[in-house]
């Protein structure tokens, strides 16, 4: 492999062995801030620095010991959600906070004093029954809802905050031994504290400001069901951490990750939620340095408002202790009161903003391996998806196609002709997506390289240099996507005269954008390395993938005149990364083990507002059993974002190449895909425009119902659809949770109702995966699949209704063009509302702001649990004549058939059973 380095440069050097990794006691803002054991707090509130505004309330804090004053300013934000400050009041230098990521500033709402005396201060919400009251000394404060505390903030003393200081006058190396060879114990404690400088292995960390960590804890009171801050190869539900293994959110390229482990990987999205029967409330920490996470759960006194409860009534409740920690910036919390989970969900959209709604095309089946080898394999991959009658929407080019890894170039003897590749790919009404990462090779004849180097658009080192680290081209300098301008010229890089080769067809996949740097500190970018506006990288980290993912997505946006959506992929994300695109779970293994994890991973990272996610299809690394290939295409089908990825070590797995009966099974698995698609992408507008996870656990849909809250091998698809993925070799039944007394679940395939309530074991065979639907509901579906997502178009629909108890059932539907920003300027959409209730089939307009119009009609309506066999069925269309309507009704299951009814999708019309 060409390398300007002149060093060979392999997959092997990202499959580093995990010792390259730190572990928690390797990090020094931990191990300093682990020296503040909980008790009581050093910090004091000045509460005759308070000043009220509009806005918000401000007052000081002082610590006890170093006199330090620190500003504390408290929000409250439209929708139920409060937001804690704390800075430094006047910095040697200004702290990091976070751009980019909220989508607006928020709207505040008046806080007014209700009571205010030496000691304590109470500050009245806009809804009468919510209070915050502030503590002086210690410094405390509780968020109180109807007499209730519901979180309290520092009531175990861990508030922390590193103001910088200048640098000691005259120091020498802390690595640096005295001549005799002894070392001065001052220096040993700065080299074990790590506060201007820290190694680890061979690595040499300057810290120009300083230490300047902060840290915070939380104490949820009646909660013992936590989840969130992904992402960690982790159950759903988070765990008590230890001391030295809290949770780590620090994006790092971590190749065949360990599972069950709280280190950092690919993302981190820092939002907590908890849940419990009454409320589920969550805490977004706004922060985007390397940040850890402690849980500690445990039973505790009801937390009372009264001075001298009384002891004998005090019930024991859980509660559940949460400490963040960062390496700097400043203390930016943000808390979402609820008070019901789909609250929380919109509450957190309203900062950060929704799931951008994806084109059609990229929730169909993506064919994805490092590498496809040239234009002809692509053409014969191409082809084997029409020979073998499976359906698929996009092809996928890894780093291989490139012109010597030189992103935005193509191979000029393996891709001579990408044109021409992509109009015989767009004739067949498919897609194409290539890898673009953010290391540019460095070659002064490369012009991406040579333009960017030119306008000083690299990270720079320490000392004003652009930073270098190996990558997969060799030797690469790494675009500075903090800066705006970088943005704006990257975004540029996309149009159709820049990148040559391209067209309208193909779409981006960013991979590597930890960043990843071979033979770097934990394989990513020095954190002394300099962004735009002199920030150092340790205060950014977390966000550059986020940033790049961004200026993607805008260059796809920019080159079709900013009507076409775009889709790119992302291996790195935070917080807000759902307003750009779709993300996945990284180079797991074709392993049972990672199957099963990737759904609580999946989960995890959809209730934090990024349902456009999912694993790759068969484990990266490795070559799995037909039997586990079989079962993955089955669940990852039911699973939001769905492609097929290998290393380009492994076997080759189209998935045709495992015998006649498994090509069945994967074609039937991949075309109930398709058939559910309306579904799919109504679950998407719901995602964009309401802040609905698109797959959720169990227990959001049964917020009440305890024995769901830690289910994590089944989950809902929607409020409609239950899945449950086999995750086990040879299973023959699984154990099944069907919550709810009062619901009624029915196969989805077999149209029967499911007797029995709570676990029901249930016979499976390799065919297909348990998938139930929930009565109650009507979800729309295709009649006939085609070779791709613009094959079906026109396909009528049918709807399948599942009655519940009181034979009612709802659903909706959601149609526009599919592919353009028509829906949102030009209100070119259609959103329809489906009622089955005393015997009355209807279709009404759901929102009359949308005037897409279409030819598509329902053919067939399915009807399951109806009791008795109708005498006549007529539809009515409005201002129309009746007619009468063919049907069928199967006793045995109570399911009526309604046929040939071809009414169109887009008016008023009804359907009379008698």
């Amino acid at each position: 492999m060409e390398s300007s380095s002149q060093e060979e440069i392999s997959v092997e050097d990202e499959a580093v062995d995990k010792s390259s990794f730190k572990t928690c006691n390797q990090i020094a803002f931990y191990r300093r801030q682990k020296h503040l054991c909980p008790g009581k707090s050093l910090y004091q509130a000045l509460l005759d620095t308070v000043e009220l505004s509009d806005s918000s309330v401000k007052f000081q804090i002082i610590n006890e010991e170093c006199k330090v004053p620190l500003l504390v300013e408290l929000y409250e934000i439209e929708g139920n959600i409060f937001r804690l400050k704390v800075n430094e009041i006047a910095p040697l230098k200004p702290r990091y906070q976070v751009p980019d990521v909220l989508i607006k500033e928020p709207a505040n709402l008046r806080l007014t004093i209700s009571q205010k005396d030496a000691g304590k201060l109470v500050l009245s919400c806009s809804s009468e029954d919510q209070h915050i009251h502030i503590t002086a000394n210690p410094f405390q404060m509780q968020l109180v809802s109807k007499n209730e505390i519901v979180l309290s903030i520092n009531t175990n003393g861990l508030l922390y905050f590193e103001h910088l200081q200048h640098p000691p006058q005259i120091r020498e190396s802390t690595l640096q031994k005295k001549a005799d060879g002894s070392a001065d114990s001052s220096e040993e404690n700065q080299e074990d504290l790590g506060l201007w400088e820290e190694k680890f292995g061979s690595f040499l960390d300057i810290k120009a400001s300083g230490p300047s960590s902060v840290g915070l804890d939380f104490s949820l009171h009646g909660y013992e069901h936590v989840c969130g801050i992904p992402q960690h190869a982790e159950t759903l539900l988070l765990k008590n951490t230890s001391d030295n293994d809290p949770y780590r959110l620090y994006n790092l390229d971590v190749f065949g990750y360990k599972i069950h482990s709280k280190m950092g990987i690919y993302g981190s999205v820092p939002l907590l939620l908890a849940h419990k029967p009454d409320r589920t409330i969550g805490v977004f920490w706004l922060n985007s340095s390397e940040t850890l996470v402690e849980i500690a759960t445990k039973a505790a006194a009801e937390a009372g408002l009264s001075r001298t409860p009384d002891l004998s009534k005090q019930r024991v409740l859980p509660q559940t202790d949460v400490r963040w920690m960062s390496e700097s910036g400043i203390i930016d919390a943000f808390i979402l009161m609820g008070p019901h989970s789909f609250d929380t969900f919109k509450q957190y959209a309203e900062l950060t903003g929704t799931q951008s709604l994806p084109p059609l095309f990229s929730l169909g089946y993506h064919q994805c391996r490092w590498n496809y080898e040239d234009e002809n394999d692509v053409k014969e991959v191409d082809a084997g998806f029409d020979k073998y009658s499976i359906p698929y929407d996009v092809i996928w080019l890894d780093i291989e196609h490139t012109d010597g890894k030189r992103y935005f170039t193509w191979d000029k003897k393996k891709f001579c002709s990408p044109d021409n590749m992509q109009t015989k790919l767009m004739k067949k009404k498919r897609k194409l997506v290539v890898i673009v990462d953010p290391h540019i090779k460095v070659d002064p004849q490369y012009a991406i390289y040579a333009e960017a180097k030119g306008k000083g658009y690299f990270v720079k080192d320490r000392t004003g240099k652009d930073f270098e680290g190996l990558c997969w081209p060799g030797l690469s300098s790494y675009l500075d996507f903090t800066n705006p301008s970088v943005r704006e010229w990257y975004a540029d890089q996309f149009a159709f005269k820049n990148y040559k080769g391209s067209s309208e067809i193909l779409f981006v996949w960013n991979d590597m954008n930890e960043p990843s740097v071979f033979r770097g500190v934990e394989l990513t970018m020095q954190k002394d390395a300099v962004h735009h506006g002199t920030w150092e990288h340790r205060e950014v980290h977390n966000l550059y993938g986020f940033y790049q993912q961004m200026a993607t997505a805008e260059g796809l946006i920019r080159r079709s005149g900013e009507l076409e959506r775009p889709f790119v992929l992302t291996r790195s994300f935070f917080a807000g990364s759902q307003k750009y695109g779709a993300i996945w779970t990284g180079d797991n293994k074709a392993d049972w083990s990672y199957l099963k994890i990737s759904i609580p991973m999946l989960l995890t990272i959809s209730m934090v507002g990024i349902s456009f996610c999912g694993a790759d299809v068969g484990g990266f690394i490795g070559n799995p059993s037909p039997e586990l290939l079989v079962r993955w295409y089955q669940a990852g089908a039911l699973q939001p974002f769905f492609r097929g990825h290998a290393d380009m070590r492994t076997k080759r797995r189209e998935p045709w190449l495992f015998g006649k009966e498994n090509t069945q099974i994967i074609r039937e698995a991949i075309k109930e895909r398709y058939s559910l698609l309306p579904y799919l992408y109504l679950l998407f507008y719901r995602a964009h425009t309401a802040a609905e996870p698109v797959m959720r656990p169990v227990w959001v849909e049964f917020p009440k119902e305890l024995k769901t809250f830690g289910i994590e091998d089944e989950y809902m698809l929607g409020n409609a659809l239950l899945v449950y993925p086999v995750t086990e070799p040879k299973a023959t039944a699984v154990d099944i949770f069907l919550p709810g007394s009062q619901e009624i679940w029915y196969d989805f395939r077999r149209f029967r109702r499911l007797e029995g309530q709570g676990t029901l074991k249930i016979p499976v065979t390799l065919n297909s995966i348990p998938v139930i639907q929930r009565g109650g509901t009507i979800i729309p579906l295709k009649t006939s699949v085609g070779k791709s997502t613009e094959w079906m178009t026109d396909v009528p629909y049918e709807l399948h209704a599942a009655l519940d108890n009181k034979e009612t059932a709802t659903g909706e539907l959601y149609l526009d063009d599919g592919h353009s920003f028509q829906y949102l300027h030009k209100k070119q959409f259609l959103l329809r509302k489906f009622t089955f209730q005393e015997c009355i089939f209807s279709s009404r307009c759901a929102d009359e702001k949308g005037q897409f119009h279409t030819k598509c009609v329902v053919e067939q309506v399915l009807i399951l649990g109806m009791k008795k066999h109708p005498s006549s069925v007529m539809a009515r269309i409005h201002a129309g004549k009746d007619k009468a309507v063919a049907f069928t009704y199967d006793a045995r299951s109570s399911v009526l058939t309604l046929k040939n009814l071809s009414l169109n999708i887009s008016i008023d019309w009804e359907i009379e059973i008698k």
